[in-house]
C-alpha cells in the first residue's frame, strides 16, 4: 500500500489503534449529517475491514489520515471505484474528518495528495467527486481541488431512500495536460 505525505500529513494503511477513533467518526451526528444513519462499532469495524480488503485487492482505496506532527488520527481520504448502479461510472475520491480536524484545511490538503496519486501513479484521466447538494463544505474542497461541476450531471443517487440526502451533485477533475 502506498502511503502518501504531505506537509501536514499521513496518508496511510489502517491501524488498530484506528477502530475506536473512526467508530466514535461514525458515532457522531455532524459527522454523518449528509452521509445517513450512524454507524454502530461492529458496522464501523467492518468498514475498515472492507477498505483494507478493497484497497489491498485494487492497489488503491481509503487511507487513514493522520497529522505528522501529533500522530492524531482524524480520518479517511481516497479513491473508490464507482458502484455499477451509480448513473455516472468511474472512479471517486472523498473524504471523511473527525468534527476536531475540519476548518484546518486538512481535507483540501490530503485530497490534493489523493488526486495526484490518481493521475500520476494510477494513470487516470478523470476523477469523480460527489456530494448531496446541501454539502456545501464538501463542495468547497471540490472547488479548492480543481474540480468543476455541471449541473447536468447532478442525479439521485439510487442507494437513498427518498429525502433531503438523495440528490446528489457531481464535480470532476481531469488529469493535468503535460
Amino acid at each position: 500500500m502506498s502511503e502518501l505525505r504531505t506537509d501536514r500529513l499521513l496518508l496511510r494503511r489502517w491501524r488498530e489503534s484506528d477502530l475506536e477513533p473512526w467508530a466514535a467518526m461514525n458515532a457522531d451526528p455532524e459527522v454523518r449529517k449528509y452521509l445517513g444513519e450512524l454507524l454502530t462499532r461492529e458496522r464501523s469495524d467492518a468498514a475498515v475491514a472492507w477498505m483494507r480488503a478493497a484497497y489491498d485487492e485494487r492497489g488503491f482505496g481509503w487511507w487513514a489520515l493522520e497529522v505528522r506532527e501529533t500522530g492524531e488520527f482524524i480520518g479517511r481520504v481516497g479513491l473508490d471505484v464507482i458502484g455499477e448502479d451509480m448513473p455516472h461510472p468511474g472512479v471517486d475520491i472523498g473524504w471523511r474528518l473527525t468534527r476536531s480536524a475540519w476548518g484546518h484545511g486538512y481535507a483540501t490538503e490530503a485530497a490534493v495528495a489523493g488526486l495526484a496519486f490518481a493521475f500520476e501513479t494510477l494513470g487516470l484521466t478523470e476523477v469523480l467527486a460527489s456530494t448531496t447538494v446541501d454539502n456545501l463544505r464538501s463542495q468547497a474542497v471540490m472547488r479548492r481541488i480543481g474540480m468543476t461541476r455541471d449541473p447536468a450531471d447532478d442525479f439521485d443517487d439510487p442507494s437513498v431512500p427518498e429525502g433531503p440526502l438523495r440528490r446528489c451533485v457531481l464535480y470532476r477533475a481531469h488529469r493535468p495536460r503535460a
